[in-house]
């Protein structure tokens, strides 16, 4: 598995995430508008810097440890800092999968959560068709908690997705 990191996204990784946003899995299994508008990494950006102020979101780039280059994205959002928990996400870039990319990423997110929010609960949100997401949830320890059915709605489609979750005392 490649040496990763993650770092407070920033403008200088958006050339990438806008890279991200031509693969299929990435535009199905996350909530980027399909089709993408021109340019919607930079109000994606600046959502998530808003999100930083105001202690509800976050977002990190996941480089290699080596060479810096870009890997993924992990994100936090819905943080209730009083009932101290959140959502978390995970998307890595096509040319990284298949590396223990996502699993490295989602561990290191899920530390930063109990570390630096004191997080009690964690969720994941993961659509049944996405297999290789839930294998990521399984080996970094959460629990599939039940199947909202037809809950996501994306432009026009519906989609059920499953809850997974770590709790501080697993």
């Amino acid at each position: 598995m490649t040496d990763v990191r993650l770092e407070l996204l920033a403008e200088k990784h958006l050339p990438s995430v806008a890279g991200m946003f031509d693969d299929e899995g990435v535009l199905r299994y996350t909530r980027v508008p399909d089709p993408v508008p021109p340019g919607w990494e930079h109000e994606w950006l600046e959502f998530y810097e808003e999100g930083r102020r105001e202690g509800k979101r976050e977002a990190f780039a996941v480089v290699d440890g080596d060479d810096g280059s870009f890997l993924a994205l992990a994100l936090a959002f819905g943080i209730d800092r009083e009932g101290r928990q959140l959502e978390l996400g995970y998307v890595v870039a096509p040319e990284a999968r298949g590396r223990g990319v996502a699993t490295r990423t989602l561990e290191l997110l899920t530390d930063w959560a109990f570390a630096e929010l004191d997080a009690l609960r964690i969720e994941l949100w993961i659509s049944t068709s996405n297999d290789a997401s839930k294998r990521v949830a399984a080996n970094v320890g959460y629990r599939h908690e039940g199947t909202l059915r037809s809950f996501h709605f994306k432009q026009g489609r519906r989609d059920d997705f499953e809850i997974w979750s770590r709790l501080a005392s697993d």
